[in-house]
């Protein structure tokens, strides 16, 4: 036992140390992801470049360059409602990865000095917490992610009314489009102008970028407002459009919020009938216990 407490650590840390040095060690990138963007299937990394990146995210700019990381459909999507870099979340799951890598060896420490006590168990808790730690970032992300959606929804009815509102002022429906993305600096509104800017530098309508970045963010709210904004192409009344369909997705919204209260509600009533229960059983228990004994 003696042996085994003396050679485990000593594996793991050199386990360890093999894996950081294969880890940080440059790498091509994938032949999938390149050949992905090239053909514009999978957007390019989302990471600033180093040096506009600020404070710790430089590190995860460096981590993305040096490793060549491409955000891909689910992970690219959430980065983008929750308007962040993938060097940003990068920069978290290093800094999770170390956290949980040095904190079994503080706690060792501090056993140390309070309780004179020497455990091998910090080396071998450390690489298990540093794993664990980097993909945290990723769990809470997902996780994250229908709230995430809710917000953009909400974000979105705020951008229809917006827009009809420009309407009314007379402007043209390219025009309303810009002024109201430009009105708010949340997510979703600047990926909306990222979308316009790009349309616009490449001298053609919006309503096709629109509707791409609907599907990109699997907002059927935004592809059924370039669907409406296409009707400027012919002529037609845009104001009368917009305001019944952002009725109906406001009715919509409010349905889907009053079916997950309705839920929420019945799983705080199941937690508030085991009191109950637990109570009644107080009761029941002793007269069942006297029949059973014959007592």
């Amino acid at each position: 036992m003696t042996a085994w407490l003396l050679v485990a650590p000593g594996a793991l840390v050199a386990l360890g140390v093999c894996l950081v040095v294969a880890g940080f060690r440059p790498r091509h990138a994938r032949l999938a992801d390149a050949l992905g963007v090239l053909a514009d299937d999978v957007p390019a990394p989302t990471a600033a470049p180093e040096s506009e990146a600020a404070g710790l995210d430089r590190l995860g700019a460096w981590w993305v360059r040096s490793r060549y990381v491409v955000a891909q459909g689910e992970l690219q999507r959430n980065l983008r409602l929750r308007g962040r870099t993938l060097a940003t979340h990068y920069t978290h799951k290093l800094v999770a990865a170390l956290a949980g890598l040095v904190a079994p060896f503080l706690f060792a420490v501090l056993a140390w000095v309070v309780f004179d006590e020497v455990s091998p168990l910090p080396l071998m808790a450390g690489p298990v917490l540093a794993a664990a730690g980097f993909f945290v970032p990723d769990f809470l992300l997902r996780g994250a992610s229908p709230e995430a959606t809710e917000d953009a929804t909400e974000a979105l009815l705020t951008f229809f009314d917006l827009v009809t509102l420009e309407r009314l002022a007379n402007q043209s429906g390219t025009q309303a489009l810009h002024s109201a993305a430009s009105l708010s600096d949340v997510p979703v509104f600047a990926a909306i102008r990222g979308a316009l800017d790009r349309a616009r530098l490449q001298q053609r309508a919006p309503y096709g970028d629109i509707k791409e970045l609907g599907r990109d963010l699997d907002l059927p709210a935004l592809r059924d407002l370039a669907d409406v904004m296409k009707l400027d192409e012919s002529g037609a009344s845009l104001s009368t459009a917009l305001r019944a369909r952002v009725r109906e997705l406001r009715d919509g919204h409010l349905s889907a919020m009053k079916m997950t209260a309705n839920e929420m509600s019945e799983r705080m009533t199941t937690w508030m009938v085991i009191p109950t229960v637990v109570f009644g059983l107080f009761f029941l228990i002793p007269p069942l216990l006297t029949l059973v004994t014959g007592g």
